[in-house]
């Protein structure tokens, strides 16, 4: 015993020595407080030092919010951060790696940190070659993280390069990895080797999920918004500290007739737009695709939450007759929205004709009437979008038809185009 007591010295002053976060003893307090009184009982020394470790190791064990404070901060990578990263990372929530490996052309790839939460891992590197690197075709690409649970896709990223063409420092954010991986690898692709192909290649880091940041929101929603073709169902809402996320699913036959559709529906917290920073979706299973809207973190006090569709894909029955005989400037409507007719020809391919809509419109059914009858359109040949003075932009193309005929007019069966729906759901805030 009397071997093993100056061990039992040493740690109980180094147990002494940890300094845990201000709001720690407040809540072992609160929790002694409300616990019900026991009959004492004598602990042996050796027993009692290593309860405390025991203590000690289950409380800063399972506490996220207080393991935050002992992250990282990563230097060098403000201008690739937004404002929420940046505030994080400046609070050190970062989580130190600085893995290296030297990939074939010399370079040195570095792995300096990552952000984890719920919704994502944001890793931060750095690529170091002093005979040069070139940013528009760097050397490695990233593609995915692996480990227990875990098999995460590379999701996008971005990068900058010094002043002397040879450090380049980046960003790549991944879908959220599983909290219970100790290591996490990183799958990468090198350039091109002789033969054309791209050798993959691997680093493995550690991973401590107990830096995560903590989760905010996690909830179910369970409701459904009826577009014109279909409907979409908003399943459950995650927010953390790096962002906020939507999933759902949703069945609408005419989802990729306008681009970013999703963009169309807003995540208001207190009554003030949430900013949108991406959308994704994935085939499910025949015509029903899963979706995912990401939104900037939500305010730390939250008072109300609620997501609003404010237009989104629509269809608009038209069997609009429009007349060639004379071409002018001046638009025809259909329905709430404008096309003018810009041009027309005849060529060795058939008829073009070439007109704009607004951005967000697409034509469907679409013919052109001759002396032999109608004429249904054959292929568009370009499509070109046009800034305006009045900062909005006008979709132009040239539709070619199978014939040589002189058209009389142009027939449009419907349109495809971002109608406004106005419809809200109230997510309760706990």
């Amino acid at each position: 015993m009397n071997e093993l007591e100056p061990l039992f010295d040493a740690e109980k002053k180094r147990i002494d020595s940890i300094k845990a976060p201000e709001e720690l003893e407040g809540r072992l307090r609160a929790a002694l407080n409300t616990a019900p009184p026991k009959k004492t009982k004598r602990i042996s020394p050796i027993i009692k030092a290593a309860v405390v470790v025991m203590l000690v190791a289950v409380v800063f064990g399972s506490n996220y919010n207080v393991l935050a404070y002992y992250g990282k901060q990563l230097f060098g990578f403000d201008e690739l951060m937004e404002d929420t990263l940046k505030q994080l990372n400046a609070k050190g929530k970062g989580q130190s790696i600085e893995e290296k490996t030297r990939l074939k052309d010399g370079t040195e790839f570095t792995i300096n940190g990552i952000i984890a939460d719920a919704n994502q891992l944001v890793m931060y590197y750095t690529l170091y070659n002093p005979h040069g690197l070139n940013q528009n075709n760097l050397p490695i690409s990233l593609f995915s993280i692996s480990g227990f649970w875990t098999n995460s896709s590379a999701v996008g990223g971005s990068s900058l390069i010094n002043k002397e063409q040879t450090e380049i420092k980046g960003m790549m954010t991944f879908d959220s990895v599983s909290p219970f991986a100790r290591k996490l690898t990183l799958h990468y692709g090198q350039s091109l080797s002789a033969d054309g192909q791209m050798t993959e290649g691997m680093l493995t880091f550690p991973y401590n999920p107990n830096q995560a940041l903590p989760t905010q929101i996690k909830q179910s929603i369970h409701k459904t918004l009826k577009v014109d073709r279909g409907s979409l169902t908003f399943q459950s809402i995650t927010a953390t500290s790096t962002q906020t996320v939507i999933k759902g699913t949703m069945r609408v036959d005419n989802y990729d007739r306008v681009p970013n559709a999703l963009f169309g529906i807003k995540l208001m917290a207190n009554g003030v737009e949430v900013p949108s920073v991406g959308s994704s979706t994935n085939s499910s299973y025949g015509s029903k695709f899963d979706f995912d809207i990401r939104y900037d973190a939500l305010p730390e006090q939250l008072d109300s939450l609620e997501l609003v569709m404010e237009e989104f894909v629509g269809y608009q029955e038209l069997d609009a007759q429009l007349s060639l005989e004379a071409i002018d400037t001046n638009p025809f409507k259909l329905a709430d929205k404008k096309l003018w007719i810009r041009d027309e020809s005849v060529t060795a391919e058939g008829i073009e004709i070439k007109l704009a809509t607004e951005a967000d419109v697409m034509l469907d059914g679409v013919a052109i009437e001759t002396d032999s009858g109608m004429v249904e359109l054959q292929t568009t040949i370009r499509q070109d979008l046009i800034d305006q003075q009045d900062g909005t932009s006008l979709k132009e193309r040239t539709l070619r038809f199978n014939t040589t005929q002189t058209p009389k007019s142009l027939f449009i069966k419907g349109m495809h185009y971002m109608k406004p729906y106005n419809q809200a759901i109230e997510i309760p805030v706990k």
